[in-house]
């Protein structure tokens, strides 16, 4: 399929939905901050259904766009980002989590002039970033749940917790793969030129 332009690719409905996602991203965080879990959580459920339909849609009705491509992981990020503020102001997290997780994207974000300066994008995706997020984007619901049902904190911040660690190790290898491949790149550039 050709590629279409960015005002005809915004209407498509995957990127439709994935815009509605977006713009729940500020509502999400500010409910995470004034302490109204359970309406956190229940817009985080809508985001997360909304992430599923969009890439089933965009399969489905074939309206996989560049776009697209770009915004789903976009929101994934952003909701993590809200997540890891919120938990941390509200204390319901230690401070130390934001800062291994967003350091992680900081040392990515990094490679990114250096890519460019031998003419190249960002690299495709690890398929460990794929489950390290996978596995952040189930702790951050657990750890809101058990906010919002107390009695059952015993069985849910455990679960939540491994699913953090878990999505923690991954997250860093896949950004340690990332960055090897990167050198590589260099590497292979200069020894081109």
């Amino acid at each position: 399929m050709a590629e279409m332009s960015i005002a005809r690719q915004l209407r498509t409905i995957p990127n439709q939905l994935s815009l509605l996602r977006l713009a729940l991203v500020p509502v999400f965080l500010w409910l995470v901050l004034s302490e109204q879990e359970g309406l956190a959580l229940i817009t985080l459920i809508v985001a997360s259904a909304t992430d599923y339909l969009d890439g089933y849609l965009a399969r489905k009705l074939n309206q996989t766009t560049r776009l697209g491509e770009l915004l789903d992981p976009a929101a994934d990020r952003l909701y993590i980002l809200a997540t890891l503020i919120g938990l941390a102001v509200t204390g319901n997290i230690p401070i130390w989590l934001p800062f291994v997780i967003i350091g992680r994207d900081v040392l990515l974000a990094l490679t990114v002039p250096v890519l460019a300066k031998y003419g190249y994008g960002p690299l495709p995706v690890h398929f460990l970033g794929k489950a390290g997020t996978f596995a952040l984007l189930y702790a951050f619901p657990l750890l809101l749940l058990a906010q919002v049902w107390q009695s059952a904190q015993f069985v849910i911040l455990p679960l939540s917790w491994a699913f953090a660690i878990w999505g923690i190790g991954l997250y860093w290898w896949s950004g340690v793969l990332y960055v090897k491949q990167v050198i590589s790149v260099v590497f292979d550039a200069r020894k081109n030129h």
